[in-house]
């Protein structure tokens, strides 16, 4: 029952992107939907290790530039195609974190971000001093577009179409994987640890598998990013793009599924909806994310899902009333 349910939801969201290209007036808008669906593949992920187990992460914005620039570097150096180099990319992002994990995901609470804080900063560091590999600040440059099995991705709308695809996927296996015996070991971690530990829950296993699973989930972003954008520079996975993330999944909802998308596509969009006030831009960015957090504390999805259920009690009491 519950699959059945998370299939028709996905379904449903995958019909609600594809639409969505239909209704924009301007083609520039598929640009800002691209960046939503690979900004949500990273949220989804961080969620499900900062929602569900409990364990921040200040660093992961390391782990989307090391699948960009491990993607980029397999297809322009070495020559490969771009679909193996994705996998390979995803690959080393995941054993890069499960490698950093091992050590790191004995600290809690800040001791566990300042250390993932620590890790994101040495990565920005290696990709800016080794220029003659990663191309220093200036970036890096020649990245080809994404093709698969001979058809190339060449257009932003075939690109979307794929996003909007994979986005739907992840979503699917990540639900099923809250919904799993795993899912609900991360659970028991971010309600008492101590407790879960007596009950036989494999802490360090749990929160390995987590921190890897959202680590990959990021760098399948960051390799799609680099295809996509066909040039990587440093300043793109710095810190403050790590506080982002975490501010998606805050703002989405924490430990609600569809609340990091939520989080995701609305911080994409908002900067585009402020070009207008050019004067004020930041300090209504700011003022829209304070009082947002205010006055909706369970997150975009909480608010969404509160207001919903207020619109069918009313109905359910006038039908009652007519009755």
């Amino acid at each position: 029952m519950g699959f059945s349910r998370d299939l028709s939801a996905c379904g449903g969201f995958l019909v609600l992107l594809l639409t969505l290209p239909h209704l924009l007036a301007n083609d520039y808008y598929i640009s800002v939907l691209i960046l939503g669906c690979l900004a949500a593949m990273t949220a989804v992920g961080l969620n499900l290790l900062i929602g569900f187990a409990g364990q921040i992460s200040l660093g992961h914005a390391a782990f989307v530039g090391l699948g960009a620039y491990a993607s980029g570097l397999l297809t322009t150096l070495a020559g490969w195609p771009v679909l193996p180099a994705i996998v390979c990319a995803v690959a080393l992002t995941g054993a890069a974190a499960w490698l950093i994990g091992i050590p790191t995901l004995k600290l809690s609470g800040h001791y566990l971000a300042m250390a993932t804080l620590g890790f994101g900063i040495i990565v920005s560091i290696v990709f800016n001093e080794a220029v003659d590999l990663t191309g220093g600040p200036s970036g890096f440059v020649g990245i080809p577009r994404l093709e698969i099995f001979g058809f190339a991705f060449d257009t932003d709308l075939s690109y979307y179409r794929l996003l909007a695809a994979l986005l739907a996927v992840q979503m699917l296996v990540f639900q099923n994987v809250i919904r799993s015996r795993a899912g609900r070991a991360l659970r028991a971690i971010h309600t008492a640890e101590a407790a879960a530990r007596c009950m036989g829950v494999d802490v360090a296993g749990a929160k390995l598998f987590v921190f890897t699973l959202s680590a990959g989930a990021a760098g399948l972003s960051g390799a799609l990013y680099a295809h996509y954008l066909e040039f990587v520079a440093p300043s793109s996975f710095g810190f403050l793009h790590s506080v982002q993330y975490i501010v998606m999944v805050v703002l989405g909802g924490m430990g609600n599924a569809w609340g990091a998308i939520l989080g995701a596509f609305f911080l994409t969009a908002l900067p585009e909806f402020l070009r207008a006030f050019e004067d004020v831009e930041t300090v209504l960015y700011g003022g829209i994310l304070i009082l947002s957090m205010m006055f909706l504390p369970e997150g975009l999805a909480g608010g969404l899902a509160k207001l919903w259920g207020r619109v069918r009690a009313k109905r359910d009491a006038g039908e009652a009333g007519r009755g």
